[in-house]
């Protein structure tokens, strides 16, 4: 090889080289996988077409069907199966729930009994006990629930030791002893008998119209089971201290969910 082409070679190699430290460090594109055909991959969660709608409800972190169900003013069997769940216990953040009954309701109970969406850790009875005596109130109570044919009694003796706070106590405190009667304030249905709503412990919920809820937690023993009916000054449990610091009957009244001061809603005898 002459001299003048063996200097040709030694530049290309120079030359070549030199480009590779050109592109050394640069990484390949990355390829965006979120989209493909320009369309989004996300999934569309179940109902999300009808959020935002009237008798609907988008889910939201920390929700359970028990609570949704109370805190609109429904059984969470009758969410269940508007809905048409097959597990109680998976709803997810972002999906869009039936609140409201379809127009026209239908009324009628699964084939097959649902667990609750979290068992309870008590045993409830289910045979119905004697209605208890009913329980006095203190006097100049009010009420304002005439419309509905309601007049609720007192669920349990002993002291107001906890009023009545939107925002930090949605009901009644009535202190006692463990085991003390508690009786349900009127007639109507449970819709809820055992211990998966956090903070509440072993909890009963009575339906008693199309508008009115009753709640009673903490309790030391349920006496009821869902779907039974249950009269006015019925004993559904005993009083106890399941999830709180002391012995006392945590009661609430809720009007179409909403949360609202019992005393104005309770007899005076």
């Amino acid at each position: 090889m002459s001299r003048a082409g063996m200097w040709g070679c030694v530049a290309l190699v120079i030359a070549l080289a030199l480009a590779g430290c050109a592109n050394k460090g640069r990484l390949a594109p990355v390829e965006d996988h979120s989209t493909v055909n320009n369309k989004s991959t996300a999934r569309a969660l179940p109902g999300a077409e009808n959020a935002g709608k009237s008798g609907f409800y988008t889910v939201k972190p920390g929700d359970t069907l028990i609570r949704i169900g109370m805190d609109h003013g429904q059984s969470w069997r009758d969410i269940l199966r508007w809905n048409k769940l097959d597990n109680p216990n998976l709803i997810e953040t972002g999906q869009v729930l039936r609140v409201s009954p379809p127009a026209p309701e239908v009324v009628a109970r699964p084939a097959t009994p649902v667990a609750p969406p979290v068992a309870s850790s008590s045993s409830s009875s289910a045979s119905a006990t004697k209605p208890a005596t009913p329980v006095p109130a203190p006097s100049g109570a009010t009420v304002e629930a005439p419309e509905e044919g309601l007049i609720f009694q007192w669920p349990a003796r002993g002291n107001v030791i906890a009023g009545f706070d939107e925002s930090k106590n949605k009901g009644l405190d009535i202190g006692g002893k463990a085991g003390d009667p508690v009786v349900a304030a009127a007639d109507g249905r449970v819709v809820y008998a055992g211990a998966g709503l956090r903070g509440y412990g072993n909890l009963i919920i009575l339906k008693h119209n199309n508008t009115y809820l009753t709640a009673y937690a903490h309790n030391q023993t349920l006496l009821v089971k869902e779907d039974q009916v249950i009269k006015r000054g019925q004993k559904i449990a005993e009083m106890g201290n399941s999830d709180t610091d002391q012995v006392k009957l945590h009661f609430e009244v809720r009007r179409q969910g909403k949360p609202v001061d019992p005393v104005k809603y309770l007899s005076a005898n």
